[in-house]
């Protein structure tokens, strides 16, 4: 580790010491760039969604930050909110797959709300999305799969303190304070998973809130408030309450810090659902391409990670019916079915209206699924079905990392494209898709903060 802190020294005073002086590397500001575009057209393709909606209508304050996609501006908390609760709402947003979390719409949510506030030029926003992203993935290889146990949300328990040292990195914060910020934050983490039972909306507020506590955090430590630097390893700290199930192991936090850039590895959705369930998607594509039809399949097994099942299978009668189109996500058979079937699973597959349809739902009901202890989740996520046909027939298909991730990056072109579809999807013409698109390019280049042409 390149940090000149004492090895003794609390968690929180080595992070802090990163925040206050890391250099990203040059791959890690090419992903940082990425989340940039990616982030904000996806907030943007969800303006007009119920859940946007009534975020939008809670602000109380206005100001001067913009909430993408709308013309409306926002107080500093407000927008943090609205933005980051838009941005993940879809589930279409970035992943970490060590993880898994979604850095981008907690971070840079954070950081533009920020940005706009305090007059920030790009080169302090990009080097503060770069330090929130790099220690949220690092924070969720402490003690893996143990957050979800708890029933907690690693992107909203993570997304506090990583969201307050990327405030704190973009403002030019000193360590001092950048350590009282993550003290802070732990107090202000929080959120449940149990929207898992029947499809709410809170697992996209758990986003946009944790931009808010990071950026209040931040803040609070800035005029001198007080939280513990053993927040993270004290005898009452994060990891005891969130993850009580696994000792943490800090050096998957700590080593390398600095020098070691892990948010390189960070994988960029192809398809609008639950990260895990994508291998799969890729799987029932190459089945379908076979020219197998859906009544020809008698059952589609999946090999699948243990710690897979209590979200993404279980109770799997649910998971055969999702009620909308949001628990559809969330549910392997139905992710299966209409990747089969549709061919894609983008935002037009998972309406509330898409998830009813009697040929998807017929399909989904013949997907069940096996344990397999040696699957790799969540080091690696994978995808494996067999497929029985009425002639007795066995199509067996692995795909063996998600696509979109560190073994298989997704090309500019499609990367660009999806920019621009989540933009078309969201009401955005042609000529407002190539303003917002000069915009962005000017800040992640490090030049002026100037988000209007997200305001429409």
């Amino acid at each position: 580790m390149n940090i000149l802190v004492p090895a003794s020294a609390p968690v929180a005073s080595k992070l802090a010491a990163f925040a206050a002086d890391a250099q990203p590397s040059k791959a890690a500001s090419a992903i940082c760039r990425r989340l940039v575009f990616d982030i904000i057209a996806l907030a943007i393709a969800a303006r007009d969604t119920d859940y946007v909606q009534a975020a939008l209508a809670s602000a109380v304050d206005d100001g001067p930050c913009t909430a993408f996609g709308h013309g409306r501006t926002l107080g500093l908390y407000d927008a943090a909110v609205v933005n980051g609760t838009a941005a993940h709402g879809e589930d279409f947003d970035d992943t970490f797959e060590g993880g898994p979390i979604h850095a981008g719409a907690v971070i840079v949510s954070a950081v533009m709300a920020i940005a706009e506030k305090r007059g920030l030029g790009g080169d302090a926003v990009m080097r503060g999305i770069a330090v929130g992203t790099e220690l949220m993935c690092r924070m969720s290889l402490v003690a893996p799969q143990a957050t979800h146990k708890a029933s907690f949300h690693p992107t909203a328990i993570f997304g506090a303190p990583a969201a307050a040292a990327a405030v704190g990195a973009a403002l030019g914060l000193d360590s001092e304070t950048i350590g009282r910020a993550l003290g802070i934050s732990g107090s202000l983490a929080s959120g449940i998973i149990e929207y898992l039972s029947d499809g709410s909306s809170t697992k996209r507020l758990h986003a946009g809130a944790a931009a808010q506590a990071g950026l209040r955090a931040a803040l609070l430590a800035e005029g001198g408030f007080t939280g513990p630097l053993t927040v993270f390893d004290g005898t009452n700290g994060m990891y005891k309450a969130f993850a009580p199930s696994k000792t943490p192991d800090f050096s998957k936090l700590i080593d390398g810090l600095g020098s070691e850039w892990i948010l390189e590895t960070l994988a960029f959705k192809p398809y609008a659902c639950g990260t895990m369930t994508q291998p799969f998607i890729d799987c029932a594509m190459k089945l379908a391409a076979t020219g197998v039809k859906a009544d020809d399949i008698v059952s589609i097994s999946c090999n699948v990670g243990e710690g897979t099942v209590h979200r993404l299978w279980e109770p799997l009668a649910e998971k055969h019916r999702p009620p909308n189109g949001y628990a559809g996500k969330f549910s392997t058979p139905y992710c299966v079915a209409v990747g089969f079937i549709d061919g894609q699973a983008g935002l037009g597959q998972f309406t509330d209206e898409r998830v009813k349809d009697p040929a998807v739902r017929a399909l989904a009901a013949k997907v069940s699924y096996v344990i397999d202890l040696n699957d790799p989740y969540p080091r690696n996520f994978t995808g494996h079905i067999k497929a029985m046909l009425k002639d007795g027939t066995v199509h067996e298909f692995h795909q063996p990392h998600m696509r979109g991730g560190a073994h298989e990056p997704l090309p500019d072109t499609e990367l660009l494209a999806k920019f621009e579809a989540n933009l078309r999807f969201g009401g955005f013409s042609e000529g407002a898709i190539q303003s917002l698109k000069t915009a962005l390019d000017r800040i992640a280049d490090g030049g002026r903060v100037d988000l209007s042409p997200a305001r429409q």
